[in-house]
């Protein structure tokens, strides 16, 4: 067994990030790790499995805790669970991320009901009801940071893309809502909009990985973001592959 952690290593801030088993949840947990003293990660995402291997990569790279929390963050019920169990962990969470989405292209005509309710509802219900739940003793506080994964298909429609914009479109709408409604309450909001990242989820596509942008990128300027003085707020962030969209 390791040595207990000293006791000044467990003082950071405790940040939530959901979709945190691969892509930019995982870049966005070890990133963390590296570069925020003291930090806590509660790490969401249904697998447990690969949860379990970012938590331990993280706690390599310094993090003072990194526990995982399975959960479908779809779930109302499960949301609330899984605030309760992060609060009991950890204590009240300063940073959270929404990061937890699905991207699937279709054209209008090609898209079933079935699949649009599932990209709005792992795309955007999941910020709402996480956010929900966390905010609330954020707002408390007077303190707190919450970041909204959207993406440049939040920003403007492309072909093939009816739900995830429609979803992404929703995510950038409610980053700004409440942004405007807590704006001189301590909270502190950014959308950021994303273009092509390189994620488990082009595996297969035949696109080169070198033509899009690392998640490493979006994870390290969310960092900084986070580590501006609490005087000012980047309320959105946008990315994109030096060689433009793809």
């Amino acid at each position: 067994m390791p040595p207990p952690r000293p006791a000044s290593r467990l003082r950071g801030p405790v940040v939530l990030i959901t979709g945190a088993s691969q892509g930019i949840g995982a870049a966005l947990a070890r990133t963390f790790a590296r570069e925020i003293p003291g930090v806590r990660l509660a790490l969401v995402a249904r697998s447990a499995a690969r949860l379990t291997a970012v938590a331990a990569a993280c706690r390599r790279r310094g993090a003072a805790a990194a526990e995982v929390f399975p959960a479908d963050v779809t779930d109302a019920a499960a949301v609330e669970a899984l605030a309760a169990a992060v609060h009991r962990r950890f204590g009240p969470v300063e940073v959270l991320i929404n990061n937890a989405g699905v991207f699937r292209a279709a054209p209008f005509l090609e898209t079933s009901v079935a699949e649009f309710d599932a990209l709005l509802s792992a795309n955007l219900r999941s910020a709402f009801l996480v956010s929900r739940a966390l905010v609330p003793a954020m707002l408390r506080r007077r303190r707190g940071d919450v970041f909204f994964l959207s993406s440049i298909a939040g920003l403007g429609p492309y072909p093939g893309g009816t739900a995830y914009c429609a979803a992404k479109a929703g995510v950038t709408s409610l980053a700004r809502v409440l942004r405007a409604e807590t704006r001189g309450r301590g909270l502190r909001v950014c959308c950021v909009h994303p273009g092509a990242t390189w994620t488990p989820s082009w595996a297969g596509s035949g696109v080169a990985p070198a033509r899009m942008m690392p998640a490493e990128d979006i994870a390290r300027a969310i960092v900084d973001a986070h580590r501006l003085s609490r005087r000012t707020v980047l309320e959105e962030l946008i990315l994109r592959p030096a060689g433009g969209d793809l």
